[in-house]
C-alpha cells in the first residue's frame, strides 16, 4: 500500500507518544484495506491502534475515538485484549492495566520502561 510514508508523517505525533510509553519502535502498517500503527512486544504479543474501525482516518483531527488492541501470535484475529479511549495514551493505558489486572501481562514487557504501578520501571 503506497500511503504508509502518508501516514507515518500524518500521525508522527501518536507514533513518537506510544513509542515513549512503550520503549519500543512503533510503525504504520498494512490493516486490511487501510493501515494501523503497530507496537512489538516480548513473546510474540504485539498492539494494534487505529482511531476508525477500519483503520487510520485520513484525517487525524476527526474527532475519534482511539482503539488499542493486543494481539499474539499465532491468532492474529482475536485481540487479547481492546481498549477504546478519547487519547490514544489512554487507550494504551486502559489496556495495560487490563492485562495486568487479568494477570495477562508479562514482566519483560513491563521491565522494558512501561508503567509499573504508577512509576516508570527501569530498563535495567
Amino acid at each position: 500500500m503506497p500511503r504508509k510514508r502518508e501516514h507515518s508523517e500524518r500521525y508522527a505525533d501518536a507514533l513518537a507518544t506510544l513509542a515513549a510509553a512503550t520503549h519500543r519502535p512503533t510503525n504504520v502498517v498494512n490493516y486490511g484495506d487501510d493501515y494501523a500503527i503497530r507496537v512489538e512486544f516480548a513473546f510474540g504479543r504485539y498492539l494494534l491502534a487505529t482511531n476508525t474501525e477500519a483503520g487510520l482516518s485520513d484525517d487525524p483531527d476527526a474527532i475519534a475515538w482511539w482503539m488499542v488492541r493486543f494481539f499474539d501470535l499465532p491468532d492474529e484475529i482475536t485481540p487479547v485484549h481492546e481498549s477504546r479511549a478519547q487519547w490514544l495514551v489512554d487507550a494504551f493505558d486502559d489496556a495495560v492495566d487490563a492485562l495486568r489486572s487479568a494477570g495477562n501481562w508479562s514482566e519483560p514487557d513491563s521491565a522494558l520502561g512501561l508503567r509499573t504501578e504508577g512509576k516508570l520501571a527501569s530498563p535495567i
